[in-house]
């Protein structure tokens, strides 16, 4: 009672330098065998194997997905995890359908290609069309008038996610202002080896809906280069792309139960919906099943702290963030009592620590937590972080918080057919585990919980 009575004390001081130490010190032991535990196997990344071979990619919408969810379900219940169940969530269902994309002029080839989710279809005979290549919004701006009834090729070179991601989801409406029949882009990532990415667009209902669809970073280039060359390019598209009713699916979770407070939460995971390419093991199975082992890591070691910890697989973060809402509603009148949100959605790269939206106060003590983990270099806590699946509740006042991995390949596989386990390391898997598991089992075990 007197180490409690004085780790309260020591929480409760204002400046985050007065409160350097306390909970490090307190937790340390505690810390350093969940690390231990975490990295003594190759867990986490095994099951990750399992999940995504046996289901592959898992669209909103797909069976891969809900027999996925199942599936988890059945194994959370054999790992002895209390309270597993799915809560519904309806999904929107985009159906890829065939598609293709050929060079007609100057000369004829294939393109790779990948119709971006929620597109239209072509006719069934496709559309075959001029191409006018620009470099940005304000490049077809420029040249708007050239646009019409021609294929718009956005070729944007990546400088960051945020800002090309952009070209992918409204291309499509700036194009089709111009008059355009379609429009295709160069596929966001800052490496390629010809291979194209998809991902999520949109329409407005004041604009007509276009096919809009991405090809290779290095077919953009070149077909930039021949309309720089002064060469008639044309293209032909055809895609069957459709779109059905809404489908139930699922938020799958299960809980480590707290011994003192079990309303209060935190709450940690990733999606477990995926696009229809690949094996989705990057993005974010491995999220999903490293907060999944990191509550099993807790639960060998006999550890069961004050709060609940409760792992979330939200589905249809990729096109819709359906789960997020759907968790958000159904939980509305417990979030007063959601002590942390914890999301893991950049690939089980090397961890760096975590980005932290919340209160100065809560910043100060989630910093100590992260020296913590300073052995073994995910101790950095910078300030912003969170995550598209805990948004929406992060936006109802709940602290939020992102894992910080290293990101240097993650573009490279993002919504392609490479997102497959190859990608991954089983260490640094692993290090993420110890990563979350600490964070998560020691914010649920303090006396107080987080100040918002």
């Amino acid at each position: 009672m007197m180490r409690t009575a004085v780790l309260l004390s020591c929480l409760a001081v204002a400046s985050p330098l007065a409160a350097q130490g306390p909970v490090t010190a307190h937790y340390r032991a505690v810390a350093d065998r969940i690390i231990g535990a975490a990295l003594a196997d190759s867990a986490a990344y095994a099951r990750l194997g399992v999940l995504v071979d046996t289901f592959g990619n898992r669209l909103s919408g797909s069976d891969n997905l809900e027999h996925a969810i199942d599936w988890i379900i059945a194994e959370m219940g054999k790992d002895g995890l209390a309270n597993v169940r799915g809560e519904p969530a309806m999904v929107p269902v985009w159906v890829r359908g065939a598609e293709s994309a050929e060079l007609v002029a100057p000369r004829p080839m294939p393109l790779p290609m990948l119709g971006l989710g929620g597109s239209v279809a072509t006719p069934p005979d496709g559309i075959t069309a001029e191409v006018l290549v620009v470099s940005s919004f304000a490049d077809l701006e420029a040249h708007g008038d050239e646009a019409r009834g021609k294929i718009v090729l956005f070729d944007v070179p990546f400088t960051n996610y945020g800002e090309t991601v952009q070209y992918r989801v409204n291309g499509a409406v700036a194009a089709a202002r111009h008059g355009a029949v379609a429009s295709l882009i160069r596929s966001v990532t800052p490496n390629s080896q010809r291979t194209p990415h998809t991902g999520v667009m949109l329409y407005v209902d004041s604009v007509t809906k276009i096919p809009h669809a991405a090809l290779t970073v290095e077919d953009a280039m070149m077909l930039h280069r021949m309309q720089d060359r002064g060469e008639r390019i044309v293209v032909r598209l055809r895609m069957s792309a459709r779109t059905l009713p809404d489908r139930e699916s699922r938020n799958v979770m299960g809980e480590l139960v707290g011994s003192e407070r079990p309303d209060e939460v935190v709450v940690m995971g990733g999606h477990i919906d995926s696009w229809d390419v690949g094996q989705g093991a990057m993005d974010d199975g491995g999220g999903v099943v490293a907060a999944w082992e990191a509550l099993r890591v807790l639960q060998r070691l006999g550890l069961r702290p004050r709060r609940t910890i409760r792992v979330v697989g939200w589905t249809n973060e990729e096109n819709g963030s359906r789960g997020g809402i759907a968790y958000r509603d159904a939980h509305r009148d417990a979030l007063d009592r959601h002590v942390l949100a914890i999301e893991s959605d950049a690939g089980v790269f090397a961890p760096h620590g975590f980005g932290f939206t919340g209160s100065d106060s809560a910043l100060a003590i989630v910093q100590q937590v992260g020296a913590l983990l300073e052995g073994i270099g995910s101790g950095r806590i910078t300030r912003g972080g969170g995550g598209s699946d805990i948004g929406p509740i992060m936006r109802e006042g709940v602290p939020g918080m992102g894992l910080d991995v290293d990101e240097t390949r993650y573009f490279w596989y993002h919504h392609t057919d490479a997102d497959m386990l190859d990608k991954l390391d089983p260490r640094e898997m692993a290090l993420c585990v110890a990563s979350l598991a600490v964070m998560a089992y020691v914010v649920a075990d303090l006396p107080a919980p987080l100040p918002r």
